[in-house]
């Protein structure tokens, strides 16, 4: 599924752990880190589709996660025409992203990399929020930047509300 302006609609996702730190999965016999993402199928809203990815992706079903928040636009990025499929090319231009910032609030254990048929990632670890974007493929790094500054308003504010339910018990 493709809009008008050559974009496929999809999904991102950064995970959180309690201490902060993002989700990276090394993509299958690549030397290429990145967050899970997939696309949007025809009738499943943005929030559909991140758990679908979430789950084929990383294992986590939506009891293992908290949603934090989520970009307000779609933030998008452009394929090298290389990597284009050469019947695509008339028509596709790259991605258009909806960002989630999800808590996990399972285990380290509850990720699988194999919950899927067609597993993504064949590694993955946990880094600084803000690690430094040189292990994404050049290509998204823009739209890895856009989506860290904004939804880390959201994982400060859960911070403050994690730190006064503390205080309050």
């Amino acid at each position: 599924m493709i809009d008008r302006d050559g974009y496929r609609p999809n999904v991102g996702i950064i995970l959180c752990n309690a201490k902060n730190e993002v989700f990276w999965g090394k993509r299958i016999r690549e030397h290429s880190w990145q967050f899970p993402q997939g696309g949007i199928d025809k009738g499943e809203s943005p929030e559909q589709a991140m758990y679908r990815e979430l789950h084929e992706e990383v294992g986590l079903q939506s009891h293992h996660v908290h949603i934090l928040g989520r970009t307000k636009n779609w933030l998008r990025y452009e394929v090298p025409t290389h990597w284009i499929k050469r019947e695509w090319r008339s028509s596709y231009k790259g991605q258009k992203q909806i960002w989630f910032l999800l808590r996990l609030v399972g285990r380290d254990c509850d990720v699988s990399l194999r919950a899927s048929g067609h597993p993504e990632f064949d590694a993955w670890r946990w880094s600084e929020y803000w690690v430094p974007l040189e292990s994404v493929i050049e290509f998204k790094r823009d739209v890895y930047r856009l989506a860290l500054n904004e939804l880390v308003t959201y994982l400060d504010r859960d911070q403050r509300t994690r730190l006064r339910s503390a205080e309050n018990t």
